[in-house]
């Protein structure tokens, strides 16, 4: 469908120390039909709207519609209506939806690359880590939802007497409030189980990624999703997250550690559910015996995906002092190679940051650093010859704590290299932050790299890989510690999360009670010698 933009567009790569014209022409941003089309979808009114553009190039995306608080409360009444209809539905039915959605998402790729890239800045191949998140997590749901949310038989009080069953009911309605980093990967991952589950969702996406997430709900619908289920809402948190959390039976969030506090307040209040995936500082411990070229190649990946934009992204390395010297040159000169751009093309390695605030407050971690003594081993400085808001990828040494960049967390393709003396000291220098939400250690031995990685606070370690080996493996659950936030995705508890548990159970032939004529002093001592038997023979 948007063959023609990837022709028409022409942003330069480069590595990030080469120059390029300053001058040169923006390229469209999408075509503008479809970015209505996709508008349209939202639960708004359409005034007031708010105009997004798109942070590459500046191009002009889109006047995006605005929702009310009177949209919000409709989009909750439709959704009562069509969760009830949802629910009733066979999980077959259910999870048929999402295995045409995932298909689909695989066939019409090229469109939502494009969108993502063009909303986002962030190179293609970063682009695509959400085309796999996505595709990923619908396979694993519509293959375990049957044997997760069917009736389950449990033990029953009474052997033989009690026969009792464990049901799995849907919340209602999960509201998914989602960032602009990830918008297909955040929005679409996190709704599908709530979906498939037999809840309906709405969605709060950030406006300025807003139509990804249209795009993924629109794509949900041609694959069969009946309208209602899934809906959409735009609006600044401010203005309508509140609105949200007032009305929804669940909340899923993700963004920063201040916003979370406050959303769990808001859950907590109401006596619902959520789930929060906050903020990090992840550290990689660089052992010993590490494989020095694996483990720069490691950690380029790590630290640089979607320009250090990800809350699983690298920002402190550890390197055992016996090896440092040969780890940080490894790594500075495959830094050095990374090809800046932002093409709609697989022709780049990393494209530009998402908005100025984000440009602003890496500029200042890494100015603070240089004015305090931090040396600069790497990148340090904007690139307005290719856009807005490019910045090179960051290496720093010298970080003492009296620097901003050494707890807080960047958000940005920055990383900052330490000295460890031993696995010790590597360990409690990383566990050294409110932060747990992911590590990475590199090792030669993997029962090492397992016992190091156990040491670390930390809801996801990786060994000999910076963060996609435990964010991929999604039977596994993936979740914070500390300010990282609480509850997890992925794995069962990722479905189970969205649905309550119903316990039913049947008595047969005789009651959990004294028998007609019989003392309570007798039923006690007949019980306990009940107990005792089944404790000698194994019962439960």
């Amino acid at each position: 469908m948007f063959g023609e933009i990837r022709e028409a567009t022409d942003l330069s790569t480069a590595t990030h120390t080469s120059k390029t014209p300053a001058a040169r022409e923006l390229p469209r941003a999408l075509p503008a039909d479809v970015a209505d089309r996709l508008a349209k979808r939202a639960v708004a009114g359409g005034s007031p709207s708010v105009e997004v553009h798109a942070p590459a190039t500046g191009a002009k995306i889109v006047d995006l519609p605005q929702s009310s608080v009177a949209d919000v409360e409709a989009a909750f009444a439709t959704a009562r209506v069509a969760q009830q209809e949802w629910a009733a539905r066979p999980i077959a039915e259910r999870t048929a939806v999402f295995k045409r959605f995932h298909d689909l998402l695989l066939t019409e790729q090229s469109d939502i690359l494009d969108i993502l890239q063009t909303e986002t800045g962030k190179s293609r191949p970063h682009a695509f880590d959400e085309i796999s998140d996505v595709a990923v997590n619908s396979r694993y749901y519509t293959r375990i939802a049957k044997s997760v949310l069917d009736t389950h038989g449990r033990r029953g009080a009474l052997p033989l007497l009690t026969q009792a069953s464990e049901v799995r009911r849907p919340k209602g309605i999960v509201a998914v409030i989602s960032p602009w980093n990830y918008p297909l990967a955040l929005s679409a991952s996190d709704a599908l189980p709530a979906i498939i589950a037999g809840n309906a969702v709405i969605s709060r996406p950030d406006n300025q990624t807003a139509l990804t997430a249209l795009w993924a709900n629109e794509l949900a619908e041609r694959a069969g999703l009946p309208a209602g289920v899934w809906q959409i809402v735009l609006g600044r948190g401010a203005t309508i997250g509140s609105e949200l959390i007032a009305r929804a039976d669940y909340v899923d969030y993700t963004g920063s550690t201040a916003v979370g506090r406050s959303i769990g307040e808001q859950a907590a209040a109401r006596l619902i559910g959520c789930s929060l995936e906050l903020g990090g500082k992840n550290p990689m411990l660089v052992l010993d015996d590490a494989d020095i070229d694996k483990t720069a190649d490691g950690a380029v990946r790590a630290c640089f995906a979607s320009a250090g934009q990800l809350c699983e992204s690298i920002e402190r390395i550890y390197v055992h002092t016996d090896v440092y010297d040969r780890f940080v040159a490894a790594f500075v000169e495959r830094v050095e190679k990374i090809r800046l751009g932002a093409n709609l093309a697989f022709d780049s390695d990393m494209g530009s940051l998402t908005f100025e605030r984000q440009l602003t407050s890496i500029t200042a971690h890494v100015e603070d650093a240089r004015a305090k003594g931090a040396t600069v081993l790497a990148g340090g400085r904007p690139r307005p010859d290719l856009g807005a808001y490019f910045y090179e990828p960051t290496v720093l040494t010298g970080v003492t704590r009296d620097l901003d960049v050494f707890a807080e967390e960047t958000f940005g393709p920055v990383v900052s290299i330490y000295r460890a003396t031993s696995d010790d000291d590597a360990i409690a220098q990383a566990n050294d932050s409110d932060y747990g939400l992911n590590a990475s250690v590199w090792s030669r031995s993997v029962s090492r790299g397992r016992s190091v990685a156990a040491r670390l606070n930390a809801g996801s370690v990786n060994v000999n890989e910076g963060f996609i080996a435990a964010w991929g493996s999604v039977d596994a659950s993936s979740g914070g510690l500390g300010d990282s936030g609480s509850g997890r995705r992925h794995g069962k508890i990722g479905i189970l999360k969205y649905t309550d548990t119903q316990t039913i159970a049947v008595q047969h032939l005789l009651p959990i009670a004294p028998l007609p004529g019989m003392s309570d002093e007798t039923w006690a001592k007949t019980m306990t010698l009940a107990f005792r038997t089944m404790r000698l023979i194994g019962l439960k």
